[in-house]
């Protein structure tokens, strides 16, 4: 765990293909590339999700893929699923608000009153984490101190993805490589953000493990914070 910071530890989990994407292109679902995944490899995406206390994705990333984000293929208890959304502004008829698991959405102070009662109705945790936006470091405390979250788990998207490094929230990155290549000057890539300008800036991984599951290469990385 980085510094004194009393948070969760953090893992973030993706299917990446050889280039480094996550989509076939932008706006597309995840969800056409992950069906290639081998079964093997499904099995421990779910695994892990069943392993921890809580799943989090990027407000937008529910928006493209309307993901369920619950444990199916094994046994074992769904996490919570966080959701970031500073305005309130997610679809109503989101997979995330049923009542196949708890959910919490995190919004800013600003979120409208009416979208964050609506998104109550539906029987989903509302807490305010941020002024004008959702801070990534409050959200954090606040699932550990108030939900007793220790372990998280992270599935993007690359903007949440990117936010999440560049403040220093995330101990450790499994990779489920594809074998394909989809380019794309735009595509989503597994961290989006603004770009560096030096090479002091680069987030250093220590890669700790690597193993086949089923036809899928899965590689295991330490965030490495100076």
């Amino acid at each position: 765990m980085v510094a004194a910071t009393v948070r969760p530890h953090v893992l973030m989990m993706s299917e990446i293909t050889a280039d480094g994407k996550l989509t076939l292109k932008k706006g597309a679902s995840s969800k056409i590339l992950m069906k290639y995944m081998a079964h093997e490899t499904e099995i421990l995406l779910h695994e892990t999700r069943a392993a921890y206390d809580a799943i989090m994705v990027g407000a937008n990333t529910i928006r493209i893929d309307n993901s369920f984000l619950t444990v199916r293929f094994v046994p074992g208890k769904s996490p919570l699923r966080v959701i970031p959304c500073s305005m309130a502004d997610i679809p109503l008829d989101a997979n995330v608000l049923g009542k196949d698991a708890p959910t919490l959405i995190a919004v800013s102070e600003q979120a409208p009153k009416d979208r964050v009662a609506a998104i109550q109705d539906k029987g989903v945790t509302v807490v305010y984490a941020g002024k004008d936006h959702v801070n990534l470091s409050v959200l954090m405390r606040t699932l550990y101190t108030d939900f007793g979250i220790k372990k998280l788990m992270i599935e993007g998207g690359p903007t949440l993805n990117w936010h999440m490094l560049h403040e220093k929230l995330v101990d450790e990155i499994r990779l489920i490589h594809l074998p394909f290549i989809v380019g794309g000057s735009d595509t989503p890539s597994l961290v989006g953000g603004m770009h560096i300008n030096t090479e002091d800036e680069m987030i250093r991984l220590n890669l700790k493990k690597y193993y086949m599951c089923g036809s899928n290469l899965v590689s295991e990385f330490d965030v490495l914070y100076t």
